[in-house]
């Protein structure tokens, strides 16, 4: 008869221990528990892990971590981990008006460019509300405060395009000790020095806090390498592109025609086993406007490239389309204004990226196995999706399918529309 412990009481270091007990040891957790008593985790984590490489036992201590006042810039660059757990601020759900910006140059032409953003931002607000109820007004039988907040994220929704992405935020982040060491290690040459200073700053804090898991030794030649790579190929830079959409796959029809029966028979909202990720990969490029990249980000099982943000490819024309009328010119003035005053900024690419704004499109690229192709397709071609991420999972379903006609994907192919229910997606007190 199996005996079950559930032991979350302990700190991450004392919890690693416990488990890479188990390795050597056929006692019982409840002996193990009297162990770490004993011993005592810094001294153990200390000797087995840092001191003779085994990794893996980091593997089993977890901590979490809050990280305020950094840009979306360095929100997406911690989030860019393929394990990487946590939450961030949303742009479709809070009014971001009275968040500090980050403005790395200081310039009396780099704030300009800033505040610009922000006012437009700040003052398209309440006539947008109103040109929305105008044009969806409350039905009979609906909640006037869900309406309202519905309302409020369709603004938000629309009008977060016109925010810089040197814009602050707040993230969490829940990670193993291994796992937080191994991405830092990255993160202190990361191409921007915001990123590299909160890097530095976290792994100080985890050193303070969980000191023999973060006591290695640094090794010059890694260092090097680690530099080189973050200076030359942090970023997906394409200079230019063929198409705005395009799919590639090394995966064989007729291995996946083996399969049928584990694909016809799949019920809605179930995934795909993970073993028929070994059929090969599918390769989407496409153009998205950053602020809706963040969310197609959010899907880690497989290699999301992190696009540099430019004006290169123009701002989203979904944004403008779903504006007034009064505010459609005044926001093709702003766009080209910014663009021209960003192009006169005296900085590198990578700088320039805080003074420009979420709505203009970035160079995708993303590659998963089967299973997560399908996930990604499935969830994403939601209606409460963001209509300009949600128009590029119509597009990867219509591309796979005609690569692959006997695939089973279970999509909602009714037209992007208004929801109320969008008010109903908050975290209330009861």
């Amino acid at each position: 008869m199996s005996k079950i412990f559930v032991i979350d009481e302990f700190n991450p270091q004392d919890t690693a221990m416990m488990q890479a007990l188990y390795s050597r040891s056929p006692k019982s957790v409840v002996n193990h528990i009297e162990k770490v008593k004993e011993s005592g985790s810094g001294k153990f984590m200390e000797e087995f892990y840092v001191g003779y490489g085994h990794a893996s036992i980091a593997d089993c201590g977890s901590t979490t971590i809050f990280i305020e006042g950094i840009s979306i810039l360095g929100d997406k660059a911690i989030q860019d981990w393929p394990l990487y757990s946590g939450q961030e601020t949303s742009t479709r759900y809070v009014d971001m008006s009275k968040q500090p910006i980050i403005d790395p140059l200081a310039t009396l032409e780099s704030k300009e460019i800033l505040d610009r953003w922000l006012q437009f931002y700040i003052a398209s607000q309440p006539i947008m509300e109103k040109f929305l109820m105008e044009k969806h007004p409350r039905q009979p039988g609906e909640e006037e405060r869900i309406y309202q907040k519905a309302i409020k994220a369709r603004v938000f929704d629309i009008l977060r395009s016109f925010l810089p992405a040197g814009i602050t935020t707040q993230l969490s982040w829940h990670t193993n000790l291994r796992q937080a060491f191994d991405k830092l290690s990255w993160l202190r040459y990361y191409p921007l020095e915001e990123v590299r200073k909160t890097a530095e700053d976290i792994f100080s804090a985890l050193k303070e806090k969980y000191s023999h898991s973060f006591s290695h030794k640094k090794i010059e030649e890694q260092e090097n390498y680690r530099k080189m790579v973050a200076e030359k190929y942090f970023y997906y830079n394409p200079k230019k592109i063929d198409s705005d959409f395009s799919i590639n796959t090394n995966i064989n029809p007729l291995e996946l025609n083996k399969y049928q029966e584990i694909i016809k028979n799949r019920p809605v909202k179930t995934g795909l086993p993970h073993f028929l990720a070994e059929l090969g990969t599918v390769t989407f490029d496409f153009l998205l406007d950053f602020g809706s990249f963040r969310d197609i980000q959010r899907h880690r099982n497989g290699v999301c490239r992190m696009p540099l943000l430019t004006t290169n490819f123009g701002f989203n024309t979904w944004y403008i389309n779903e504006l007034p009328n009064e505010l459609k010119n005044k926001s093709q003035e702003l766009i080209s204004k910014q663009k021209e005053a960003i192009d006169k900024l005296e900085t590198t690419q990578e700088l320039k990226q805080y003074y420009i704004a979420l709505g203009f499109n970035v160079v995708c690229r993303v590659t998963y196995g089967l299973p997560a192709t399908v996930y990604v397709i499935e969830l994403r071609s939601g209606k409460m999706v963001h209509p300009t991420l949600r128009n590029i999972a119509l597009k990867m379903r219509e591309s796979l399918i005609e690569k692959f006609p006997n695939l089973v994907l279970n999509c909602d192919l009714s037209p992007s529309q208004w929801d109320i229910s969008r008010g109903l997606q908050d975290i209330i007190e009861k």
